[in-house]
């Protein structure tokens, strides 16, 4: 069964020790293709060069809503510098999170409206984020967005009308360990059988957001634990993993348009 994280970190200093050891982590869970996530310079930079050193790993490029104070105009134009790696299969993570205001939000909408427009010139598919931004997110797609584009909806735990809109506006939606959780995951779980099998991703978000399985025996999350979101998953949908598999690489191969890119392993 091999399984495709469609959003995770490894540039991050959680794995500055020992990240061969969580690739090979990743192979050995049927973990054979991984998208690591940019929200800086920074981290665009380590995760692209990550990307075109390892076999079944792609890469994205953006400034995060927390990382919006730092944005420039010089910054984005190395990031369109960034995205001509054959390795960059979109732009992300971008969007709003009003919720730990580390950027203002007047910074925040502006540098994510820039981005939507920086993205759809480049051709690139758009990775988001949002947290608490009061539907203002969806009201800047939808005067910013245009049909036709494609994206992913990183962590999704919003409300079944916000679920509805995303589809409606083309979007993919993506789960990670959340849905794993007793308490926390509770709202998620009764909405994941609404998106439609042609629109859903598996994710960790590592290292961050680990799954319930592992949280008690692993400090960090790793691309290796994607595999208890499709369990998880597959059990709530009522499909079996297998096909939860099959479905789910294919909708991230689609949605990054990396084809037949070589696989890890």
């Amino acid at each position: 069964m091999q399984l495709f994280d469609s959003h995770c970190h490894l540039d991050d200093k959680a794995y500055a020790k020992d990240l061969p050891e969580v690739l090979d982590n990743a192979a050995r869970a049927g973990v054979t293709r991984m998208t690591t996530i940019g929200v800086d310079l920074k981290t665009a930079s380590a995760c692209v060069n990550i990307a075109e050193k390892t076999p079944g790993v792609m890469a994205t490029v953006g400034f995060h809503p927390h990382d919006a104070k730092s944005c420039s105009e010089a910054a984005l134009a190395e990031l369109v510098a960034l995205a001509a790696s054959p390795s960059v299969v979109a732009w992300g993570e971008i969007g709003l999170d009003f919720n730990r205001m580390y950027s203002p939000k007047k910074v925040q909408e502006r540098w994510f409206v820039r981005q939507l427009a920086i993205s759809e010139r480049l051709n690139l598919p758009i990775v988001l984020h949002e947290r608490d931004s009061g539907g203002r997110l969806i009201d800047i797609l939808r005067s910013d967005f245009s049909a036709g584009r494609t994206g992913v909806v990183h962590c999704f735990s919003g409300t079944a009308e916000e679920l509805d809109v995303y589809l409606e506006m083309g979007l993919s939606i993506g789960v990670t360990g959340i849905v794993t959780m007793k308490q926390r995951g509770g709202p998620l779980r009764a909405l994941v059988s609404r998106i439609p099998a042609d629109r859903l991703l598996i994710e960790t978000d590592a290292p961050y957001l680990t799954p319930s399985p592992e949280r008690n025996r692993y400090r960090r999350n790793e691309p290796a634990f994607v595999r208890s979101v499709l369990l998880t998953l597959a059990k709530v949908r009522g499909e079996t993993p297998e096909k939860l598999a099959r479905e789910t690489v294919a909708n991230a191969c689609r949605l990054y348009r990396i084809g037949d890119a070589p696989a890890a392993g």
